[in-house]
């Protein structure tokens, strides 16, 4: 009993070919983030003095490994049909957004302490463990919680960090980019939808609707992290 419309290959190495193949849209938006952030370790100064994401690599670098994690994650499981591949693969779907959740704290206690005078110090550190931390919890209770709940919790906090941000930061944040996100991940549901009804394309057309989910979500964490690293100078 497939959720998704492409046919089910049970004697191929990958059980549902696009539906697996797609998820190297989220490799590729990780292999981008951890090189840009292997590049701001290696720069200095002005350069990446005044986006947050630019100055902490630490957290770059995390983002772009959560991406890839999804990305190989939701691949084996699409490949294999597995019930652990599927827990993995929901697991994994919480870990880019909260690596960018963690990006959102991190600036938001740099601001703090600018506006306070407070001594500075790394938190960084932190919020990686309390990510890496976060990931394994609920990749260990993932049957025991709503998958679709705890991910709608997550976008709402997005959607509310970032209004937030924008309002209060006085232009520093780019909101075309996460304007951009939300059009691309409303785009990505409609096409799950449609794929799950049986409405988008045939079960052996080689372009199905699961697959466009995979390709436009990736978009969409692209434009969160782009987001994140055009952070300008407040006005």
């Amino acid at each position: 009993q497939p959720d998704y419309a492409e046919r089910i290959l049970q004697r191929a190495v990958f059980r549902t070919p696009a539906n697996t193949w797609s998820n190297l849209a989220y490799v590729l938006v990780g292999f981008y983030a951890i090189a840009l952030a292997w590049r701001d370790r290696r720069l200095g100064g002005e350069e990446r003095a005044v986006a947050y994401l630019r100055s902490t690599p630490s957290l770059g670098f995390l983002f772009g490994v959560a991406c890839c994690y999804l990305g190989l994650a939701s691949g084996l499981y699409h490949a294999s049909l597995t019930r652990l591949a599927q827990q993995l693969d929901v697991a994994s779907m919480y870990a880019p957004l909260l690596a960018s959740l963690a990006l959102f704290a991190g600036r938001a206690v740099r601001n703090w302490r600018k506006r306070r005078g407070a001594p500075a110090f790394d938190v960084a550190p932190v919020l990686v463990l309390l990510v890496v931390a976060a990931c394994w919890l609920l990749f260990i209770f993932k049957w025991s919680m709503s998958a679709k709940l705890v991910l709608q919790t997550l976008i709402g906090l997005h959607a509310v960090a970032g209004l937030v941000e924008i309002s209060l930061g006085r232009g520093a944040m780019p909101a075309r980019w996460l304007g951009f996100s939300i059009v691309a991940l409303l785009v990505a549901v409609v096409c799950r939808e449609l794929d799950v009804a049986r409405k988008f394309s045939r079960p052996d057309a080689w372009l199905q609707g699961h697959a466009c989910w995979h390709v436009l979500t990736a978009v969409s964490l692209a434009c969160v992290y782009l987001y994140h690293r055009n952070e300008r100078a407040e006005r």
